[in-house]
């Protein structure tokens, strides 16, 4: 998809609202203290794939700042940082799927969950554990618990839900060379 700006702004502020919607009311609690099964990063995989790095940066920081900002607790800068990293990984792994066009075939299935699978394991087991060390003094044992479990459950989520949301949105796209001129 081309990515010019307004529409890099328009799927920006569309994909942060979605994404705090599902943050803040999809979440599912686990048995790890302040650490919930997500939803939002099916969708912020998909909108990093569709729109690019840039826009899954934003909305990753932008979403996960209003989620942390709406429990009243103030913003874990850390873990809004991670969802930014992995906005960032999604959305350079994006330059190998060609999902605008219509293309998610078995290959572009394989690239998407082996991108964000790697993405999800350095954003929760290396930058949110080690910035929540750096930045709050966090105990180690604690913040590698938490990355490990949220990871392992983002990983499952966007496993599902990111994939059923390219594989229904290349479905609608026509694909290339299938119109053919009437005459």
């Amino acid at each position: 998809m081309k990515n010019n700006s307004v529409r890099t702004i328009v799927a920006v502020g569309i994909g942060a609202a979605l994404f705090f919607v599902l943050g803040r009311f999809v979440a599912i609690p686990s048995p790890v203290p302040n650490t919930n099964i997500s939803t939002q990063y099916g969708l912020l995989a998909f909108m990093a794939a569709l729109f690019g790095p840039v826009a899954g940066a934003l909305i990753g920081l932008i979403g996960h700042a209003l989620i942390d900002f709406s429990y009243g607790w103030g913003i874990w800068w850390s873990w809004v940082i991670a969802s930014a990293i992995f906005g960032i990984i999604m959305g350079l792994a994006s330059k190998r799927i060609n999902l605008a066009d219509g293309e998610f075939s078995t290959k572009e299935i394989l690239t998407f969950n082996v991108a964000q699978v790697i993405g999800h394991v350095l954003a929760w087991g290396l930058f949110a554990p080690v910035l929540d060390i750096v930045m709050y003094a966090e105990p180690a044992n604690k913040v590698f618990v938490q990355g490990l479990v949220g990871g392992l459950a983002n990983i499952v989520t966007t496993a599902i839900i990111g994939t059923l949301l390219c594989v229904a949105y290349a479905a609608t796209k026509p694909k290339k060379g299938s119109l053919k001129e009437e005459k």
